[in-house]
């Protein structure tokens, strides 16, 4: 047992440094004085202060988290109910499936998706740029904020709204003083992976966004695609570290509503 618990870890480490080891070059490269990826020459922030003066650039992040912050909070609304829309619906075979419609939503490609909802636009006369990517964004992001509310939905015991009812708590009450104090981690959890999926997304936004709008991700393709600058690697390392900062994020609120639930049971 312990050899292939050793032989389970070493796998995973090769995998994690396949996965990183990319990544850690880029952002190892950014600090290069010498214009290239080849030759480390001498550390320099020169890059990422091109990066902070490029005007066009800044307007891009301004979009980009504009998209995302907003797509993330209406996904989340949206998503907190569509959670409840499931979880109460009597009849097994239609919760089953709601359930599958939501989950082919996760596991679909992102072509295809980015694809459907171009010719969707196109189709109803839509105009290609911030609506599209919005409405595109909220699309894929709605799933995510259901896969990690339900959980939390079908921890809460019964009796709780229950009780609530008992002591005379209208419908409104029980949903706001009872079901959303108890999901709340969960929906948290759920807004950050929407705001994180969001920023991080291509595939999607690459097919919907239009001329005169763009976001993180598709110039950073655009600019990459135009030979090596290392304003690129300053780029990608910023969106890069902001995602684990969302990602710590996420893990400490989802520790806090555990640890909560903890001390709550041991009451």
């Amino acid at each position: 047992m312990k050899r292939n618990g050793k032989l389970s870890n070493i796998y995973l480490f090769i995998v994690f440094i396949i996965l990183y080891a990319p990544i850690f070059y880029l952002m190892y490269y950014s600090f290069n004085s010498g214009g290239s990826m080849h030759d480390f020459e001498g550390f320099t922030l020169e890059w990422y202060k091109e990066v902070f003066h490029d005007t066009r650039l800044l307007i891009i992040v301004l979009n980009t988290f504009v998209i995302a912050l907003l797509s993330a909070a209406i996904s989340t609304i949206l998503g907190v109910l569509g959670a409840l829309a499931i979880m109460y619906v009597r009849r097994r075979q239609v919760k089953n499936t709601l359930l599958m419609l939501n989950n082919v939503l996760i596991v679909s490609p992102d072509v295809i998706i980015g694809a459907s909802f171009l010719i969707l636009f196109t189709i109803i006369g839509i105009k290609l740029g911030f609506a599209s990517v919005l409405l595109s964004h909220i699309a894929f992001s709605v799933p995510i904020v259901v896969i990690m509310v339900l959980p939390k939905l079908q921890e809460m015991s019964p009796t709780l709204i229950d009780a609530a009812r008992d002591l005379g708590a209208s419908r409104w009450d029980v949903l706001s003083k009872v079901i959303l104090p108890f999901i709340t981690p969960g929906i948290f959890a759920g807004f950050f992976m929407a705001l994180t999926y969001s920023l991080d997304d291509f595939a999607v936004t690459f097919f919907v966004t239009g001329n005169g709008f763009s976001t993180l991700s598709v110039e950073i393709y655009s600019r990459a695609r135009q030979g090596i600058s290392l304003s690129v690697n300053a780029l990608s390392t910023l969106l890069f570290l902001f995602t684990i900062v969302l990602v710590i994020g996420y893990y400490f609120i989802n520790q806090k509503g555990s640890r909560s639930k903890g001390m709550g049971v041991r009451k």
